[in-house]
């Protein structure tokens, strides 16, 4: 998906369109890698890689939809926050899998957010609301998805080109 499906929708499709298209493009960044290249650090020295990456934004889902907007008490469960260093050790599937449930919920709170002026509660931020949310989310992987970029260059020299 390229976002471009709700060029002249209304705004609560646009956004979703969008952020789809963002979760689209790091899974095509990531696609056909093993759970070496995964861990990889690639980009010295800089500890990030494609996993960890992948585990984040598990973890930026669950915290942004399930935690500050609907209000469910559920743990954080990849942060090593303070001072993340995004590196990853376990097998990929392991960080599809979290992301893809949460990427899963997060659609399901959506659907049932009666508006975008719904709204939920940050620790630090106070009130936000969903359509905040949804644009904060749109740029954390626009900015990601950047870096994904950047690492999968340097594992195989694959440059993939994703349709924003």
């Amino acid at each position: 998906m390229d976002g471009t499906g709700a060029r002249a929708a209304d705004e609560r499709a646009t956004l979703i369109s969008l952020l789809e298209a963002q979760r689209d493009a790091l899974a095509m960044v990531c696609a056909g890698l093993s759970d070496a290249e995964m861990a990889d650090p690639s980009v010295p020295p800089s500890t990030l890689t494609l996993g960890g990456l992948v585990g984040h934004m598990a973890e930026v889902e669950r915290a942004w939809f399930r935690r500050v907007f609907a209000g469910e008490d559920v743990p954080l469960r990849w942060s090593r926050f303070p001072g993340d260093d995004f590196g990853f050790d376990g097998p990929a599937e392991d960080a599809y899998d979290a992301w893809y449930g949460e990427c899963a919920r997060a659609r399901e709170v959506v659907a049932s957010a009666p508006s975008l002026d719904a709204s939920g509660r940050h620790p630090r931020r106070g009130a936000v609301s969903l359509r905040w949310i949804l644009c904060h989310m749109i740029e954390e992987y626009a900015r990601h998805n950047g870096h994904a970029e950047v690492l999968r260059a340097a594992i195989d020299g694959r440059a993939v080109t994703v349709d924003r």
